[in-house]
């Protein structure tokens, strides 16, 4: 069934958030990641600077709970995410600290998965479920 289809995805294309407030998000974004945010006149910030997504997945609400809780429920005292975005940095522990002195609250810290990958996790300023990683299988070889 697949093969009669007429639209061929080849890559994501981008992603991002839908701001509700532009002053959280851009200090998030630009100030605490560090993307190399344009800023237009509209003030819509984009980049075309920032390595391709690794993966696009279909992340089931539970096992986002399970990865940040330890539970299949996602606690009623937070926003229930909408989407999920990780970025994979040179120096996790780093980021981790630099989150958490930046005044975020953390929901997983520098925590080893079962497959390799080393993850902090927070919510961004709009609910997005964001992680830094360290994800040792998508780095390229020198």
């Amino acid at each position: 069934m697949a093969a009669d289809r007429k639209i061929k995805v080849l890559f994501v294309a981008g992603f991002g958030p839908i701001v509700w407030e532009q002053m959280p998000s851009e200090k998030f974004y630009v100030e605490s990641l560090g993307l190399p945010l344009k800023k237009e006149a509209n003030g819509y910030l984009h980049t075309e600077e920032i390595e391709g997504v690794k993966s696009f997945a279909l992340w089931p609400l539970a096992q986002a709970a399970q990865s940040c809780f330890g539970t299949d429920t996602w606690p009623e005292d937070l926003p229930v995410p909408r989407s999920w975005l990780e970025f994979d940095v040179e120096d996790i522990e780093a980021a981790t600290v630099e989150l958490k002195q930046q005044g975020y609250k953390l929901l997983v810290a520098a925590r080893k998965e079962p497959g390799g990958q080393i993850v902090t996790r927070l919510l961004s300023p709009e609910g997005v479920l964001v992680a830094v990683t360290y994800t040792p299988w998508m780095r390229e070889k020198k």
